[in-house]
């Protein structure tokens, strides 16, 4: 029983690592954040949804925590369900932006679509820590986790090929689903997972304080990241830096920074939790300032190396809070993560309302050296209590 187990561990675990990315990449990549990626020709297209862009940032991300909130109470005994659940939400979303005719419909599909990674990631952790070896851990969850890069990479690719909004946002409803099934595969015929406690014992939770820090930082940092998830398109196009016709180029430099996201596992093992963290925040507040110039100077290079080097610090950021909550409760880590995941959701719903607001009042170049300012705040929260 026991050769069985390892063996099925050994054979299972790549292929879960590469299903898993791709479940990622589609409900993160595609269908929650490609809402930013699309706002220009949204705001082309239709019009009408122009003023409820920053509303369907904050719904996206309000109903990831709601689904996060769910997860941790159903992933770690049930992971395969919380596969299901992410497909589902992730392409019915996908589906409703595509054909939204209405404001109140669109937001609406938005919040359901968001769902989706709220439902992903939580269940992914204890199937990649149930079909890895120990020794493999962390990197196969960093490799999983980059798979909002690849998304992010290939909704870029879908925005500069599809001839519509609508269009665009069925071929992500498809791949979604591809990718739902992939992910489910593996798992398929398990009564229980490998390393799963048995069906009577009840989930172990880590003390609450252990996740008081990096949860704060979540939600600082989280708020700072918003402005370059929701709008950062929207801002560079309108400045005149790149041409609205060109805005997939700028989610495909983010996505193409944030494949560096494999290498969090190995970034904290070298600093540390609290030092990867650190690293990570101070490079989105550098991103959001290189934002910055490009919307005050017009530049298409300090774009493009701005959201570039975003990816790469927002990859590395969930990829630590992963490791983080598996640190803080190993017994628990799929509940752990979802409780990190949910405190960066709010900071990123709470940042999309507050710029949305401020859109109006503030110069973007203003707005930009906000968001660069709290993801500061969010990398030296870290710090907190440190012995």
């Amino acid at each position: 029983m026991v050769e069985t187990t390892v063996d099925r561990r050994a054979a299972s675990g790549l292929g879960a690592a590469a299903a898993g990315m791709l479940l990622i990449a589609a409900t993160y990549g595609m269908a929650r954040f490609g809402v930013g990626l699309f706002a220009p020709r949204i705001g082309a297209q239709r019009p009408e949804l122009t003023d409820v862009l920053g509303w369907a940032g904050a719904a996206q991300f309000t109903s990831y925590s709601l689904a996060a909130v769910l997860a941790a109470r159903l992933v770690d005994r049930r992971p395969r369900t919380g596969l299901l659940l992410a497909g589902a939400t992730a392409i019915t979303g996908c589906l409703g932006v595509a054909i939204a005719p209405t404001p109140a419909l669109f937001v609406l599909a938005v919040f359901i679509g968001g769902m989706g990674g709220g439902f992903a990631s939580p269940a992914l952790v204890p199937v990649i820590d149930a079909v890895v070896a120990p020794r493999a851990g962390a990197a196969a969850q960093s490799v999983v986790n980059s798979g909002t890069a690849v998304g992010v990479i290939g909704a870029g690719v879908v925005a500069s090929a599809a001839a519509s909004v609508g269009a665009a946002w069925l071929f992500m409803a498809l791949v979604c689903a591809a990718a739902t099934a992939a992910a489910w595969w593996p798992v398929r015929a398990w009564g229980d997972l490998p390393a799963a406690r048995p069906a009577a014992t009840p989930p172990v939770r880590g003390p609450w304080r252990l996740l008081a820090v990096p949860a704060v930082a979540a939600v600082v940092a989280g708020a700072g990241s918003a402005l370059i998830w929701t709008f950062g398109p929207l801002l560079i196009t309108a400045s005149g830096a790149v041409p609205a016709e060109r805005v997939g180029r700028l989610w495909i430099a983010l996505g193409l920074g944030g494949v560096l996201g494999v290498l969090t596992g190995a970034l904290v093992r070298r600093a540390g939790t609290r030092g990867g963290w650190c690293w990570c925040a101070g490079a989105l507040a550098v991103a959001g300032g290189g934002v910055g110039v490009s919307v005050a100077a017009g530049s298409a290079g300090a774009a493009y190396a701005g959201m570039a080097l975003f990816g790469a610090g927002y990859m590395g950021l969930s990829g630590v809070l992963i490791l983080w909550a598996r640190q803080a409760w190993p017994g628990s880590a799929g509940a752990g993560t979802s409780v990190l995941f949910i405190a960066l959701a709010t900071g990123q719903a709470l940042g999309s309302v507050g710029f949305g607001l401020a859109r109006d009042l503030l110069d973007p170049a203003v707005l930009a050296a906000l968001a660069a300012g709290l993801c500061t705040a969010g990398g030296l929260a870290a710090l907190t209590g440190r012995r």
